[in-house]
């Protein structure tokens, strides 16, 4: 084995003195300045904070990630790599007396785990937010390379570190899929009367959802639709009836909303209802389905609205113990699912969708109770059950994004409660990426489902939103009921 690795160390020796000889610049004092940073990855926990601070969605999404890569890259580096491959640091006299550090490491040299921190960090960060990563690329070659320069690893250790941190990083794919930020593929579209300045429309505005820029949106809707009718909601409007008594006694082209999911989801209702089209202004926290159809951007569905554009998408609907009907634009969830939704929807937005999916998961699935139920017409005991409005991605994970909105399919998942050890082995394959293999967990993609529960009625929560309780559920897909405008949508994918 030594033999095999002689030219592998005559290697390190060669670059090392060939850095060694290199004259002395003030690179020298920030090279040190930079590695003794990225000790106990303190330079990757401030840049993480700054992304999380100053950046958009995807910086967030990718400062949690990378934390995650450099903690699981660290631990393999220095809990596993370095014991089990013992190795001598290079000479305290490889390298000139100003590029040394005061108290350099004495633990194997094999492999670096500054490197491996590095390069996890930047990789992890490239799979949520490419651009980003661009920048910091160079620091984390930087990092990485100081380690020989100040003399305190062979040029070997660091690339196997490097890779070591990089293949981490993307082995988190298996269980936090990256997300698609791109708007879904919708359905056909077709053309309505325009509606200049908003004449015609029927606009609905939550002042509780949304961020504190609230009020300078609502002044710029009031600017660029000064035609239309304003309807904002308190607490004590009964929303839905209001609409149906706006449209027996106003001229109503369209309706519009300007909030959360909720207050989307209920006027969407309202919409297929009447056979209106709907223009969506995110105005919400997450602004999921504004997001799948692409109107995150006002321009999109201004210029939608004065142009006459429209484009068809799927909505689902739920029948409630054979009565009454809700219609819902994103999912639907039984069980322990509408608290597993409360607690992922409340941590995201401090630490991401994937990281508060898992941690949410763990907390209901160690308080729920089965849900004994008949789906379908069989029997079994539910921890939680999803019901998506069109197929959302990965199938074989939690369910991070809606790739298509336009194919009159109901994405079914659910956890069975009634196999032994349950929870532990959901909990096991939704850590190690293998839910696809798991006997715990079904998926499947219908155009419509059955539920009957026994005992007591159950919670439904729809779109976010906990507002019905039931025994029979009958979920069904309503392809291309809801027409919403949108200028220009995607090319299908």
């Amino acid at each position: 084995m030594r033999y095999q690795l002689r030219p592998i160390n005559t290697l390190d020796r060669r670059l090392v003195e060939r850095t060694a000889r290199w004259r002395s610049t003030p690179a020298d004092r920030s090279l040190r300045t930079l590695t003794m940073s990225a000790n106990h990855s303190r330079l990757w926990m401030a840049i993480s904070a700054g992304l999380f601070v100053a950046g958009g969605r995807a910086q967030r999404r990718a400062a949690v990630r990378g934390l995650v890569a450099v903690s699981l890259a660290s631990g393999v580096a220095n809990g596993v790599g370095k014991p089990l491959f013992p190795r001598r640091r290079p000479p305290v006299e490889a390298v000139p007396l100003q590029r040394r550090l005061v108290k350099p490491p004495q633990s194997s040299s094999f492999p670096s785990g500054h490197a491996a921190s590095a390069a996890a960090f930047v990789t992890a960060v490239a799979l949520e937010a490419p651009k980003t990563a661009a920048v910091l690329a160079p620091v984390a070659a930087a990092v990485a390379y100081s380690r020989v320069h100040v003399g305190v690893h062979w040029p070997t250790d660091v690339l196997a570190g490097a890779a070591l941190g990089s293949g981490v990083a993307l082995a988190t794919r298996r269980w936090w899929a990256v997300r698609d930020d791109e708007p879904a593929d919708l359905g056909d579209t077709k053309r309505t009367d325009p509606l200049p300045g908003g004449r015609g429309l029927l606009l609905v505005v939550n002042p509780a959802s949304g961020s504190s820029d609230g009020g300078e949106q609502l002044a710029v809707l009031r600017s660029r639709l000064p035609e239309a009718q304003l309807l904002e909601l308190d607490g004590d409007l009964d929303l839905s009836a209001e609409l149906d008594k706006k449209v027996r006694e106003d001229d109503v082209a369209a309706f519009g909303v300007v909030g959360g999911d909720g207050t989307v989801s209920t006027v969407a209702e309202a919409a297929v209802r009447h056979g209106v089209p709907l223009a969506v202004f995110a105005g919400g926290t997450l602004n999921h389905f504004a997001r799948d159809i692409g109107v995150e951007d006002p321009e999109t569905t201004f210029a939608a609205l004065e142009s006459g554009q429209l484009v068809l998408v799927d909505t689902a609907r739920v029948r409630l113990d054979g009565a009454v009907e809700q219609v819902f634009v994103n999912t639907a969830s039984l069980g322990g699912y509408p608290d597993f939704v409360r607690l992922r929807e409340r941590w995201e937005k401090r630490v991401g969708k994937w990281p508060a999916a898992g941690f949410s998961m763990l907390r209901v699935l160690f308080r729920a109770a089965p849900l004994h139920a008949e789906v379908d017409g069989r029997r079994s005991a539910l921890w939680m059950l999803f019901v998506g409005n069109g197929a959302y991605h990965p199938a074989d994970q939690i369910p991070m994004s809606r790739p298509r909105l336009h194919d009159g399919t109901l994405d079914i998942r659910y956890l069975r409660a009634d196999l032994p050890l349950s929870r532990t082995r959901l909990i096991w394959a939704t850590f190690t990426g293998t839910l696809d293999r798991s006997a715990t967990y079904v998926h499947r993609r219908v155009a419509q489902l059955d539920v009957s529960v026994d005992g007591a009625p159950v919670s439904l929560a729809t779109d976010g939103e906990v507002g019905h309780r039931a025994m029979r559920l009958g979920f069904a897909s309503q392809p291309a009921a809801l027409a919403v405008f949108r200028e220009a949508p995607p090319v299908s994918r």
